[in-house]
């Protein structure tokens, strides 16, 4: 890995402005974990009997962006990225996949999540989720995100230690 050149969030800052930023941190970890790897590298598995590995995070975090953006708030019917249904687990499926496809999906997915949130008036925005039937407004969609980063960026420093001993932030 290259130097840490995540954007530091602020140590003062309104509701939003933290939120966005911190959830920008951990989107700039994902990438940096993977940083530097072939698609082998990206494709090694942590350890029988799981099928996790770096670019499956990857892939899931685009389905997770798609699911919790996009669907919420513009289309309860975009298609997933990776699977014709609702179907977390198929992103984790890397046969024959390729970082640079993955990557290319997850930057836009991200891209779209930046510009609903940009554009939202408020963090009060209401979308619907469609799995739940159920509205929720911006600002959970926000921290559900973040939190999702968070625990698969725990996955991810093991998963790059496994594949040539880096670890670190």
């Amino acid at each position: 890995m290259t130097a840490d050149s995540r954007p530091e969030p602020p140590h003062f800052g309104d509701e939003r402005a933290t939120l966005r930023a911190f959830l920008d941190y951990q989107r700039a970890t994902l990438a940096m974990k993977c940083e530097g790897l072939t698609d082998e590298e990206l494709r090694q598995r942590s350890m029988p009997p799981s099928t996790l590995t770096l670019l499956g995070l990857v892939r899931h975090l685009a389905e997770v962006e798609r699911a919790w953006f996009r669907r919420v708030f513009e289309d309860n019917d975009a298609p997933m990225v990776w699977s014709p249904t609702i179907d977390f687990q198929a992103a984790y499926d890397v046969s024959g996949a390729s970082g640079a496809e993955a990557f290319a999906a997850w930057e836009a997915e991200v891209e779209t999540s930046r510009r609903i949130e940009r554009e939202a008036e408020s963090l009060d925005l209401v979308g619907l989720q469609p799995r739940w039937g159920e509205e929720v407004s911006l600002r959970m969609v926000l921290v559900h995100v973040l939190l999702e980063y968070g625990r698969h960026n725990g996955h991810a420093d093991f998963l790059r230690e496994g594949v040539d001993g880096v670890v670190g932030a």
